[in-house]
């Protein structure tokens, strides 16, 4: 039982790494792999204290890729619409971007927060709205690079309780 637990523990922490740049809950992915390795061993290494820091790590991974998004946008010129149309452009591309394999989602989203506040930023501010489009794409991408790197600090932390206890 602990070699298929630890089989799907990794594949978890796989995929949920791959899940994160396509803007998929990767880290919950991660956190529910962790979750599930100690129910198929009775959590004799996975404790509360693993399962609340990885549960907070990607609470944090969600609030640090909203509050970027926002924050570059606002950066560039543009004002809170702009974060907000950052974001539901994001979901939006990253929706539409499905029908074509892995890079498409990812592709998607980066345009979608573009567009998306440039779109909401015209609205009120037509000078700024091309400058908060871009702020928005670098707020997705460093926010998608930040929440992928609390995905392996999760991993991490889950191999540690696994492997060291």
């Amino acid at each position: 039982m602990t070699v298929l637990a630890l089989f799907l523990l990794l594949a978890s922490f796989l995929v949920g790494i791959i899940l994160i740049p396509l803007g998929l809950p990767g880290l919950w992915l991660m956190l529910l792999g962790i979750i599930g390795y100690g129910a198929l061993t009775d959590f004799q290494t996975i404790g509360l204290t693993t399962l609340i820091l990885a549960a907070s790590l990607a609470f944090l991974g969600e609030i640090i890729e909203w509050r970027i998004g926002f924050k570059y946008a606002k950066r560039y010129g543009g004002s809170r619409r702009a974060g907000w149309g950052a974001l539901i452009g994001g979901l939006v591309g990253a929706i539409a971007g499905l029908p074509v394999p892995i890079i498409g989602s990812v592709l998607g989203s980066f345009l979608g927060s573009f567009v998306g506040a440039a779109i909401f930023e015209f609205t009120t501010s037509p000078d700024t709205a091309v400058g908060a489009g871009w702020g928005a794409l670098l707020g997705r991408i460093v926010g998608t690079a930040a929440k992928t790197a609390l995905g392996f600090v999760i991993a991490v932390i889950g191999l540690g309780a696994v492997l060291l206890n």
